[in-house]
């Protein structure tokens, strides 16, 4: 149901998109609301990662009171560097999310919708292909987590660099789109 509210987002940004919080919570909603009461509302408590528990080095997201500031902020950089590579865009949005955790649970798969909708809204159509970057994620989430650590560790450092969530980004986009040749030439699927 979710992949259905981003197709529809997708098709709606073709005559001018714009990121807003009112995407994310749509998302979210779609993604939890048969799970949890909360869905599409913004965190109003702490949120505590399992993975930084077990390694407090790791980040840990910000309190709930910055969490609308902080995803403007985030909206606000997604539309006005509009111009630059899709990829780039999806890649921010996917670890920008994801650092600030707005929502109590469902974060992950928000992320990935509304980085996939970026994407799409960026490149100017619907990307083809039944193997989609945020279903490659979820089947092998590894690498996933491990660039969401190197943005993190690069951002406690004062410094934007998501180089290695836009390499996976590439990479996944990129057997995304083999899949249509896989399809279109009747082999099996090799991603």
């Amino acid at each position: 149901m979710q992949f259905d509210a981003v197709t529809k987002m997708v098709q709606a940004s073709f005559s001018g998109f714009e990121l807003t919080p009112e995407t994310f919570k749509e998302l979210h909603w779609w993604a939890i609301h048969d799970i949890y009461t909360c869905a599409g509302n913004f965190r109003n408590g702490p949120v505590y990662l399992n993975r930084a528990i077990v390694d407090p080095t790791l980040h840990q997201p910000p309190p709930w009171e910055e969490v609308v500031p902080l995803v403007n902020e985030m909206c606000d950089y997604v539309n006005k560097n509009f111009g630059k590579s899709p990829v780039h865009l999806s890649a921010y949005v996917m670890w920008r999310h994801n650092w600030i955790h707005p929502f109590f649970g469902g974060n992950g798969r928000t992320s990935r919708a509304a980085s996939y909708l970026v994407l799409c809204a960026r490149l100017g159509f619907q990307l083809p292909g039944i193997n989609t970057i945020p279903e490659q994620i979820e089947r092998k989430p590894d690498r996933y987590y491990q660039t969401l650590q190197q943005a993190d560790a690069a951002w406690a450092n004062k410094r934007l660099d998501i180089s290695g969530m836009e390499e996976m980004i590439s990479d996944l986009l990129a057997a995304q789109l083999l899949s249509v040749h896989d399809q279109a030439t009747g082999k099996p699927s090799t991603a």
